[in-house]
């Protein structure tokens, strides 16, 4: 497992004369792309309609390419199969993320939450338990929840 994330790092993520092991920064890119795909497993009528999202933001957020995005999160897949709980993901991101980079990411788990026109009572849950471990303020949470929910119902 760890090789393949190496190898996805130094093939798509590294300039030509650093080809060094993952930074921190590629590590909390691959935590929050992790968190991201917890989301998808949370409704157990989910389509591809959140995986989709999920890519989309992904190449979005970080600036990646359709096969890029596909790579990291392949490697974030098989960490969050292996997780035990969400300290490991989020105990990175605060290492690595300010207020408005978690902001963001509380934002992406609120779009990947309502990309099938509901919200489940395991999504919310999820947003509101990651967004606790980041510490990010509940107004933050809910302000990302109601404009996630106006864009998902079209407003």
């Amino acid at each position: 497992m760890l090789k393949s994330i190496q190898i996805f790092f130094n093939t798509h993520l590294s300039g030509i004369g650093d080809r060094e092991p993952e930074d921190a920064d590629q590590a909390a890119r691959r935590a929050a792309a992790a968190l991201l795909l917890e989301m998808t497993h949370m409704d157990e009528s989910a389509d591809g309609v959140a995986r989709e999202t999920v890519v989309s933001l992904v190449r979005e957020g970080f600036g990646m390419s359709y096969s890029q995005a596909e790579a990291l999160l392949g490697c974030a897949e098989q960490e969050r199969s292996a997780s035990t709980d969400y300290f490991q993901f989020t105990s990175l991101i605060n290492d690595h993320y300010g207020p408005e980079e978690k902001a963001r990411l509380v934002s992406a788990l609120w779009r990947v939450a309502f990309a099938d026109d509901r919200l489940g009572q395991y999504e919310e849950y999820l947003v509101r338990k990651v967004s606790e471990l980041l510490y990010v303020p509940h107004s933050v949470f809910i302000q990302a929840k109601l404009d996630a929910e106006a864009a998902a119902n079209g407003g």
